[in-house]
């Protein structure tokens, strides 16, 4: 067997796991959602459905991601991050492939239903590999960089979809989920061979870690492998992050599902609207890395309150101004913006309930996070539907956006402690 502690001396495995769980993000986000935006009016045409109806089927996905999230976090803390991960990119690139072959509203619903189960489930989980493989003080870094990958997925579903739009016109939705399944596919099998769960496995100790020593591989975790987890439920901050996570799960996914339609009702020309979106996943690619660095330094709940900020003022331009030059700052300041809170909530939770339970803690809170994923959309359409414009679904997340910011303000400081009580590691 191949030792890797000598290796480990000049770059640790803790940054190709965190590297993998780029790739994760690019795929489950950024090909399994992001894309959506680009894929769905002319799917909606094609399925002959109304924007309520479009809102449903992203609804649908997040309500998928929702049930799994928790599951997935609790799944991953008990039998590690890579089975979970990999099986769960592979359900998302069958049913995307599946979405492909969808002739009606309610087949298309449950497939986006099961490709949101996939995306909960890599997605939370690859998100908490910060906690897992770096010590605090690199962990808003860390997460960063994974949740990074959600704007290279936006970026080139930006290149993709409408290079298979240009080749097939209108009939090509059904292979731009043929192409994104298929190469979520590929992702789930590099995973699989090459993913580690946490740094014990390779008797290596915490990225940035201030223990010269590595960690024996024969050390267990005590009360986090059997299941303990009113260590998280009991954790009072932990609750509160989850509430104001919500607050961006509300807002962000209705400026992120209506982008390229509202654009289009205001006259930007189609490949336009999707060189914008690809924009806005260009620019958001470091974004994470950014504001998890922020968040470093000035802590969580000041970092995301200026994120909430930000994104608050995308919303607001698009609802306002209509013009192009509008349009593109909202679009760049989404883009600097877009991933920032997950990057925070993720730190900030591991910042409480620690490396060992980092998974499940993720989990917990994107409950929260998708219950407003799930309202989102629906109403957002619904307000479509009813006004003829999207002017007032994009001031409802502004508001929303807002509330974050000031829950955000009332975070409490960070628990510099490494691990709950009761998770520390112990020699078996």
């Amino acid at each position: 067997m191949v030792r890797r502690q000598g290796l480990a001396t000049k770059i640790h495995y803790g940054w190709v796991v965190i590297s993998l769980g780029l790739l994760v993000t690019t795929g489950a986000h950024g090909f399994g959602r992001m894309a959506y935006t680009l894929i769905l009016p002319e799917m909606g045409k094609g399925l002959g459905i109304t924007f309520t109806q479009v809102g449903l089927l992203q609804a649908g996905n997040m309500a998928g991601y929702l049930l799994f999230a928790l599951v997935g976090g609790m799944l991953a803390s008990m039998y590690g991050s890579r089975i979970v991960i990999t099986l769960s990119l592979m359900l998302m690139g069958i049913t995307m492939l599946l979405t492909g072959m969808a002739s009606s509203f309610k087949f298309a619903l449950i497939m986006r239903l099961f490709t949101g189960i996939g995306n909960g489930g890599a997605y939370v989980v690859a998100v908490a590999l910060g906690t897992s493989w770096f010590a605090m003080q690199r962990r808003g870094f860390a997460t960063g960089i994974v949740t990074g990958g959600i704007g290279a997925g936006t970026l080139l579903s930006g290149i993709i979809v409408p290079a298979i739009f240009r080749i097939y016109g209108a009939r090509g939705w059904p292979l731009a989920w043929y192409y994104l399944g298929g190469l979520i596919l590929i992702i789930a099998v590099v995973c699989g061979i090459f993913l580690r769960n946490r740094p014990a496995d390779l008797g290596l100790s915490l990225v940035g870690s201030e223990r010269k020593n590595v960690l024996s591989k024969t050390m267990v975790r005590s009360k986090a492998g059997n299941l303990q987890w009113g260590l998280i439920y009991g954790v009072k901050e932990v609750w509160y992050i989850g509430i104001v996570y919500f607050m961006y799960g509300f807002s962000y996914v209705i400026y992120m599902t209506y982008f390229k339609a509202f654009l289009l009702d205001a006259g930007v020309a189609d490949a336009q609207a999707s060189m914008m979106w690809a924009l806005a996943g260009g620019v958001s690619i470091f974004c994470g890395v950014i504001w998890g660095s922020i968040s470093d330094v000035l802590g969580r709940g000041k970092g995301a309150a200026l994120a909430y900020l930000t994104l608050a003022l995308s919303y607001l331009i698009f609802a306002v101004f209509n013009s192009q030059g509008a349009f593109y700052v909202s679009t760049v300041l989404f883009g600097l913006s877009a991933w920032s809170i997950p990057t925070i909530m993720g730190a900030a939770v591991g910042d409480h309930v620690g490396p060992d339970l980092a998974q499940a803690g993720v989990g917990f809170v994107t409950l929260f996070f998708g219950l407003g994923q799930v309202f989102g959309p629906v109403l957002g359409g619904y307000l479509r539907d009813a006004t003829g414009a999207f002017g007032i679904s994009f001031i409802v997340a502004a508001a929303v956006s807002l509330l974050g910011l000031f829950g955000s303000l009332l975070l409490l400081k960070k628990n510099r402690t490494e691990a709950l009580p009761g998770t520390e590691m112990k020699k078996a």
